[in-house]
């Protein structure tokens, strides 16, 4: 599966933005779908996952309340609409997808074998 990421941009503090992961490929429906960041000098983070129907979501701590992932399986397309945002979530965002279920080590980047290529967040105090 290709992954393609966007709707990154600069933003205020407490601003919104939603970003965009469109898949081509095999069957998206059959893909767990994540969103991972890296700030700089910062290792990857998880942010937030979603099953393949998109019945299940989970998320980190620092984000619960404040982002929502969600998945449009007739338009291959995972979402991460992101509220309330902080200079602390400046990061580049990535959209990962694997086949195992979602709940298997889903922090762990290592177990996502496909990534998009990143957009950049940027929120300013």
């Amino acid at each position: 599966v290709q992954l393609q990421a966007s709707g990154g941009g600069l933003v205020q503090a407490g601003g919104s933005l939603r970003l965009s992961c469109a898949a081509s490929g095999r069957t998206f429906s059959s893909y767990r779908m994540a969103w991972f960041r890296q700030a700089p000098g910062k290792e990857r983070e998880f942010v937030a996952a979603i099953s393949w129907s998109g019945g299940s979501a989970y998320y980190a701590d620092s984000v619960k309340g404040r982002f929502t992932i969600s998945r449009d399986n007739a338009k291959n397309t995972v979402y991460l609409q992101m509220n309330s945002l902080k200079p602390e979530d400046t990061a580049v965002y990535y959209c990962a997808a694997k086949t195992a279920a979602v709940e298997v080590s889903m922090r762990n980047p290592e177990r996502w074998p496909y990534w998009g290529q990143g957009t950049q967040v940027t929120v300013s105090s």
